[in-house]
């Protein structure tokens, strides 16, 4: 029976990966856009933790360009059957989310994805509108931003506003 030197470490990476994937799912990382500054030192920090626990032993330069490898197979896999399989994706991938609908505050919503007042208004004013009546829909959407419809599409300035959580904890850094 031929051995495969590097199997060890395509397991260990491929039970990693799916390990963080779940990881960020339950912890409630939508996006990159949000991350603070403890968010990015913990990423750090595992993936200095997991990098033992995908290479193993084997701590040469082919180790390691294998384990990046497959990596990067199983991102590339994971987003063509996502893309193509609608159950997979509602289960890996977050959902745009409705903040204002007609006007009114989804104020449940709000709460739940830690969106203050100010950030909406703010992201009110870099559309060109003044009041969040003014609002048809806002939503925040997948990479972070917030996208609106103006209840007049006359008034509707087109802009990117890309969301940046917790700015207060990044002042103190």
């Amino acid at each position: 029976m031929i051995q495969f030197p590097y199997l060890d470490i395509i397991i260990r990476s491929v039970a990693v990966y799916f390990f963080m994937t779940i990881a960020l799912r339950i912890f409630g990382k939508k996006e990159l856009s949000q991350l603070n500054t403890a968010d990015i030192i913990l990423i750090l920090l595992i993936s200095n933790s997991v990098q033992n626990a995908m290479v193993g032993p084997d701590t040469s330069l082919v180790g390691g360009l294998v384990a990046a490898l497959v990596l990067f197979v199983i991102n590339f896999t994971i987003k063509k059957l996502t893309h193509r399989y609608k159950t997979l994706n509602n289960l890996l991938l977050d959902k745009p989310e409705i903040l204002i609908h007609n006007g009114k505050l989804d104020f449940k919503a709000l709460s739940k994805l830690d969106i203050s007042h100010d950030e909406l208004k703010e992201a009110a004013r870099e559309h060109g509108l003044e009041h969040l009546t003014d609002i048809k829909l806002a939503m925040l959407e997948i990479d972070g931003t917030i996208s609106i419809i103006s209840q007049d599409q006359k008034k509707l300035k087109q802009t990117h506003y890309k969301r940046k959580h917790n700015r207060k904890n990044l002042q103190k850094f």
